[in-house]
């Protein structure tokens, strides 16, 4: 990615912005090509609007034409923001799925001008209500299985192909926040109670600690596992321009703390095809990509790319459907940056 400032913006061919007419938060890119073209890819955006009804829409990045067009057939009404949305990790797979996470967790059919809604999956047997859903993880081993994280201190399991919870933990002493699988039957979860912590599902009357904030009870918001390389995890505190890198072989003390942020971190995601780089986002309006030398220190690593936004970048993600490509999300736009 090219150095930039606001003031040189990104050449137009390394930079394509799509605007949208709500704010946005969560957002997704699918791993099937779209109509099968291989250089269109659906992207879905979930507006962020303070009332009940929102929005979902479908719309499509052309790689070939550096362009993004909506399709108004592929909009639908949400409950609420939703908190997270993500489509099925298989690209094989025939028929394209996204998910949904707020009130509940909720599957859609995507067709080619249609959608329609698949399952909506309520973890509460005691009530038809069931409690806020802060994140969710799609399990790319394992397709079937969906993990949520939820306010009310659980994780739930689901096996979303037959629309049973598999299990369901009390993860934590306080609010989940995020949750992120990292072989098909071990997830890893954070939450308010400041702590990261790794469940197998074969022993799940335990986890393993293996990070706690320095100041007690510091939330951590957000946690992305490296999936090209599983012993490493970055998670994100409240608050804080930090992101910290973890190595689950030696748990409590981070590998390194990236700190070059002037504003609160609130997104991170590790490159699809590289163990050693990931990207941050936040609130001083940059994203940022940074490679983790072999050997990591804690101190004094620079990123080696950076890219500035119009505003708060409060959403991105980088595709392994197209590695080449990070989308952030920042007020009522989408930008994908060539890197």
């Amino acid at each position: 990615m090219d150095n930039s400032t606001q003031d040189s913006p990104l050449r137009s061919e390394t930079s394509v912005t799509y605007e949208s007419p709500y704010t946005l938060y969560a957002m997704a890119i699918s791993s099937a090509a779209a109509t099968h073209r291989s250089s269109h890819r659906r992207i879905a955006l979930g507006s962020f609007i303070e009332e009940y009804t929102n929005r979902v829409d479908i719309v499509t990045f052309d790689e070939e034409t550096l362009s993004v067009k909506s399709n108004p057939s592929l909009s639908f009404d949400h409950p609420y923001p939703p908190t997270k949305l993500m489509f099925h990790p298989n690209p094989k797979s025939s028929a394209d799925i996204l998910a949904s996470s707020g009130d509940f967790l909720r599957l859609w059919g995507l067709r080619e001008n249609s959608i329609e809604p698949i399952s909506v999956l309520n973890n509460s047997k005691a009530s038809e209500f069931c409690a806020p859903l802060t994140s969710f993880d799609w399990n790319e081993v394992e397709p079937k299985r969906i993990g949520t994280s939820s306010i009310d201190t659980t994780c739930t399991i689901w096996d979303v192909e037959r629309g049973v919870v598999e299990t369901q933990l009390i993860a934590h002493d306080k609010e989940v926040h995020d949750i992120a699988w990292g072989e098909a039957g071990v997830f890893a979860s954070v939450s308010a109670d400041g702590s990261v912590r790794v469940f197998d599902l074969r022993d799940k009357e335990h986890s393993t600690i293996i990070y706690e904030s320095p100041q007690p009870d510091t939330p951590l918001l957000r946690l992305a596992w490296n999936k090209q390389d599983l012993r490493y995890m970055a998670t994100i505190l409240m608050d804080s321009n930090k992101i910290v890198i973890l190595d689950i072989r030696s748990p409590t003390m981070p590998v390194a703390e990236l700190e070059r942020h002037k504003g609160s971190v609130n997104a991170i995601a590790w490159a699809p095809a590289s163990s050693r780089h990931i990207c941050s986002a936040g609130d001083d309006s940059q994203a940022l990509i940074w490679e983790l030398p072999p050997v990591a220190g804690p101190m004094g690593i620079d990123p080696i790319s950076m890219y500035s936004a119009g505003s708060e970048i409060n959403q991105l993600q980088w595709s392994a459907a197209q590695p080449d490509w990070i989308a952030i999300a920042f007020s009522n736009k989408i930008q994908l940056l060539k890197v």
